[in-house]
């Protein structure tokens, strides 16, 4: 991803934020040369993105993960709130349209794991975490999920870079970056609480 220094994200703390609350990411390799990619949830394990690893599963009947054991280094890419910031949101003239967004981009070495039922189980406690009330698995639930196992490919993913842009806003005024922010609360709250937390 190309990055601009100016929209890097702040504090890394702010990356391992992104990537914690926005866990459907983009798992993307070459196969035999071509790019392929796959919406798959993933799960930072641990307390950091960078020099961290990530958890995450796939269905066994997708393909994309048979060519992980031969090339296992992978893009990861997890999109946070955006949204088009129009130019009458300005109330200034001339003015230009734009678009404000946060994504993080992982690569690294994939390993696939043998223990898919501990990533399942892990990936909905992190993604119930955030929910109220959240769900907890019930033993008949648990036994479903050993149901489901044989169709269930693990992997981690060995962090090697971390890019980040954080594109809010940043460089314009703060009349009309105030106009921005309470344009998004309105009509996209989490990008205008992104943008408070920036």
């Amino acid at each position: 991803m190309y990055t601009f220094p100016r929209y890097a994200a702040p504090d890394p703390a702010q990356v391992d934020l992104l990537v914690r609350e926005n866990p459907f990411a983009l798992v993307v390799s070459a196969t035999d040369g071509a790019p392929v990619a796959t919406h798959v949830p993933v799960i930072l394990d641990g307390d950091h993105v960078e020099g961290g690893t990530l958890l995450g599963h796939l269905a066994r009947a997708n393909p994309h993960w048979r060519s992980w054991e031969s090339s296992p280094e992978v893009l990861v890419i997890f999109q946070g709130p955006h949204g088009y910031v129009s130019p009458t949101v300005y109330a200034t003239d001339p003015a230009v349209p734009t678009w404000d967004y946060a994504a993080v981009h992982v690569t690294g070495r994939l390993e696939l794991l043998d223990d898919a039922l501990e990533v399942v189980e892990r990936t909905v406690e992190a993604v119930e975490s955030g929910r109220r009330p959240s769900w907890e698995a019930t033993p008949a639930s648990r036994e479903r999920f050993r149901a489901l196992l044989p169709g269930v490919v693990a992997f981690r993913v060995h962090v090697r870079t971390v890019q980040s842009m954080f594109k809010l806003s940043q460089d314009i005024d703060a009349e009309r970056y105030a106009r921005v922010r309470d344009s998004f609360a309105a009509e996209n709250p989490r990008l205008a609480d992104l943008m408070d937390r920036s």
